[in-house]
């Protein structure tokens, strides 16, 4: 029995890295001319000898009839139709001013609809918005990862037609938890029955590839709750799990001030529920797959992740290698070879911008080489849970041990804590080590160092 007490000291405010640098460090100078500049640039970046680098489009759809309190996302909440058609008018426009100032006809590897709630959209909208973004980038790849978030109270046959008949092939449900308390106590109510009946119609259209979002640290949530939960989930049989820390930043999102601090679950008892889910969905035939994710043995994320081939961006994880990632709607985040960039979050800003004729980026970031060479270390920390020294060092031609001996020197708390191991080929988390490895990438984060732990403004890392 692992003694999860003693691990509490590691709950410490840490990034998530979605990206590196982490998008607090994504400035307003970054404007519309920076991303023009960005475009041209990776647009004559070669990936693989003669083809270009192919590109992932990701359609931020921002709307939801209600607040659900643990949600972190950019979000609208409305029931009024004429908004989510307004929104669609712009979003014709900002890719028509798109095609002005990149190249379109690059390959597509991923496309995926995120949110909000992409089906709180009628079918009708979701073909709209489909199409638009088709014929802007026509070059799809026959392989490609084609994805969308759905939520089980918003979920149709007619919208899943439209899905399948414009190649989706993936389907992410959120689920979260499945006791009624928790339910409660964070403005989601949605029986199992509920969830399998928006399961069943998307695996009678043959989708194949069905991932939940659950999360643990919700209010009233206990270790026995989350047991529960865990084995109605994997009743279900999907074929991939998220299954997220709890991110409570109340200074950021006003719904989550409606939780009651004091029914969260400690940072022990987080712990012990995410040491119970890894041995359990091992148990139940699920592989843990980098931060967070796990998936069935013949997943080709558990294959990709033997081979260490696994890659993270905004969407998720993917095998498809890297690829530009193209933010298209309200508060978008697009990433590419040396840059990030992130559009308005607010929608008059970005309605006035596009009215201008002008890409609708509110802030981002140009990568030194020093950025690229740690983003390669993190990422590949948060994607393998290990990390390969002559791979580094091949393609950023250093010495690893020499270029970040003090980083080795303060992971040396946590080889004595038995949470990783360093040898002369590499870092290789134990498999408690792996519940933190927030906390082992951030020791390579070069800006988080410069800002005093007091000042440090992300969620807890357990």
């Amino acid at each position: 029995m692992i003694d999860f007490k003693k691990f509490v000291k590691y709950s410490k405010s840490a990034p998530r890295y979605t990206s590196y640098p982490t998008a607090v460090e994504f400035v307003p100078s970054f404007d519309d001319k920076a991303l023009k500049d960005s475009f041209i640039r990776n647009d004559n970046i070669d990936a693989y000898s003669q083809h270009k680098l192919p590109l992932s489009l990701y359609v931020h759809l921002p709307f939801c009839r209600s607040a659900c309190y643990f949600c972190g996302c950019n979000v609208i909440y409305t029931s009024k139709e004429e908004k989510k058609d307004r929104y669609i008018g712009y979003l014709k426009k900002e890719l028509e001013i798109l095609k002005k100032y990149m190249n379109t006809n690059r390959e597509v590897v991923q496309f995926h609809f995120g949110g909000g709630t992409p089906t709180f959209f009628d079918a009708r909208q979701l073909k709209e918005v489909i199409d638009l973004v088709k014929n802007t980038f026509p070059n799809f790849s026959k392989n490609a990862e084609v994805s969308c978030e759905i939520d089980p109270r918003h979920f149709s046959e007619d919208q899943m037609e439209v899905l399948k008949n414009s190649g989706f092939n993936r389907l992410s449900f959120g689920v979260q938890d499945f006791d009624d308390k928790v339910q409660e106590a964070v403005h989601r109510k949605q029986s199992v029955d509920f969830v399998s009946r928006a399961v069943d119609i998307a695996r009678s259209f043959g989708i194949s590839s069905i991932n939940f979002d659950l999360i643990y640290g919700l209010p009233l949530q206990t270790y026995e709750s989350f047991e529960e939960t865990l084995q109605k989930v994997v009743d279900l049989s999907p074929d991939r799990l998220a299954v997220f820390n709890y991110a409570h930043v109340p200074w950021m999102k006003k719904t989550m001030r409606k939780i009651d601090e004091t029914t969260l679950p400690t940072p022990d008892e987080k712990l012990r529920i995410l040491e119970h889910t890894i041995a359990f969905l091992e148990k139940m035939g699920y592989k843990m797959i980098g931060m967070d994710h796990f998936a069935k043995t013949t997943d080709e994320l558990y294959k990709a992740s033997i081979e260490g081939e696994l890659r993270r961006n905004f969407q998720g994880y993917t095998t498809r290698g890297f690829s530009q990632t193209i933010g298209i709607g309200l508060t978008s985040i697009g990433e590419g070879k040396d840059y990030y960039t992130q559009n308005y979050k607010d929608m008059e800003s970005y309605e006035k911008a596009i009215d201008n004729g002008v890409l609708p980026v509110e802030r981002g970031i140009r990568l030194s080489n020093e950025d690229i060479l740690r983003k390669e270390v993190i990422m590949g920390l948060m994607n393998n849970l290990k990390l390969d020294f002559k791979t580094i060092e091949e393609k950023f031609h250093i010495n690893f041990t020499d270029y970040f001996k003090a980083e080795l020197q303060e992971l040396s708390e946590y080889v004595q804590s038995d949470l990783l191991n360093i040898t002369k080929e590499g870092i290789y988390t134990t498999p408690t080590g792996g519940m933190l490895i927030r906390n082992i990438a951030m020791v390579f984060d070069e800006y988080l160092q410069k800002i005093p732990a007091t000042q440090r403004r992300f969620s807890k890392s357990v």
